[in-house]
């Protein structure tokens, strides 16, 4: 496994009302099982913060 994707976490720590981490959009669980998924399950959550980013504009 090669851990190329960087946590996306920027230090903001707190949820919002959907249970978004507001920092970095991951979920609760997200964040707990960072280091433990898969280069490619990272992957998927990275592509899936990128449409929350847009949704919380919308």
């Amino acid at each position: 496994m090669n851990k190329d994707i960087i946590t996306p976490c920027i230090g903001i720590c707190s949820y919002n009302a959907d249970g978004l981490c507001v920092g970095c959009l991951r979920t609760g669980d997200e964040i707990v099982n960072w280091f433990d998924m898969s280069d490619e399950e990272r992957r998927s959550v990275m592509l899936q913060l990128d449409q929350r980013a847009q949704s919380s504009f919308d």
